[in-house]
């Protein structure tokens, strides 16, 4: 039986590659090369389905929301869609999430218990300032504009640990633009 299966398979791919889909193919052949036709178009729609697939994989990634920086807005494991995004994609009031600064006072500690690989600890924060902007009134700077490459970024829970705490943000450790809530946990 797999043999035959493996027969059947072959000849629809032979039949594909001679366009046996076109119009004039299915009116004039037998029954047979309809059902190739047919599974040559469902092979189409099965590829198509998995390159957009793959391709939105590239693009989104799913974040769950650890801690209470954005409540009331996010609150402790929500998970959350991100469309991958660079620093010139990203406007004022956008929320996104991005990798803290490796340096200063308050470093983001690994999460207790974590024996594994480390594993990348994201924020998900309010776009405050973009470069070229004005420097928000509380966030550590030496210049009076955003500097290129960087940026403020604030939580909406006024206790938030952010920009006003660990200064501007790297656009290069910028993953993307929140989308939209996808439920909590």
């Amino acid at each position: 039986m797999r043999r035959t299966s493996l027969l059947r398979a072959r000849r629809t791919s032979l039949a594909c590659a001679r366009g046996a889909t076109s119009a004039h193919a299915q009116r004039t052949s037998p029954p047979g090369t309809r059902r190739t036709a047919l599974a040559c178009a469902l092979g189409a729609v099965a590829l198509t389905a998995g390159l957009a697939a793959r391709a939105a994989r590239r693009r989104l990634v799913v974040v769950t929301v650890e801690g209470r920086s954005m409540a009331p807005t996010f609150q402790d494991g929500d998970r959350v869609l991100v469309r991958r995004r660079t620093l010139a994609d990203v406007r004022n009031g956008d929320i996104v999430v991005l990798e803290p600064p490796s340096t200063g006072e308050y470093l983001a500690a690994p999460p207790p218990g974590a024996d594994g690989p480390a594993r990348t600890i994201w924020n998900v924060k309010r776009v405050a300032a973009l470069p070229g902007d004005p420097i928000p009134d509380g966030v550590p700077a030496d210049a009076g504009t955003v500097p290129p490459g960087r940026l403020a970024v604030f939580g909406d829970n006024p206790d938030s640990i952010d920009s006003r705490q660990r200064g501007l943000y790297s656009g290069e450790r910028l993953l993307g633009v929140v989308l939209r809530r996808l439920g909590g946990g």
